[in-house]
């Protein structure tokens, strides 16, 4: 019985890293040209245009949640408010990277 249990927990194991979704690994250099060409017109320099006080600066971004990869994918996908959604325009990799760009930039306090 234990040698069956075993077995079984085995291969629960290896089905859930066989399957496993990769972590998440965006390209800044890429996302830097897709949020220039996407995005800069309401973010440039990590501002924001719009609502002034939701910065893309790393304090901003911890107060409001925004301060993982996840969480910046998923508003530029589906956007929110007055931010548009980019799902459609954009490749999920393009979101990625973007995400990448603006964790970089908001560590280097977008200089």
């Amino acid at each position: 019985m234990k040698r069956i249990f075993a077995v079984i927990l085995l291969g629960i194991t290896i089905f859930t890293f066989a399957f496993s979704s990769p972590a998440l690994a965006g390209d800044s250099v890429s996302g830097a040209k897709v949020f220039s060409a996407n995005c800069a017109s309401c973010h440039a320099g990590g501002k924001n245009l719009v609502q002034a006080q939701k910065t893309l600066k790393k304090d901003a971004l911890e107060k409001y949640g925004m301060n993982s990869a996840e969480a910046i994918i998923a508003q530029v996908t589906k956007g929110k408010n007055a931010m548009p959604a980019f799902q459609g325009r954009l490749k999920p990799s393009q979101i990625e990277d973007v995400a990448a760009y603006v964790l970089d930039e908001a560590n280097k306090d977008w200089k």
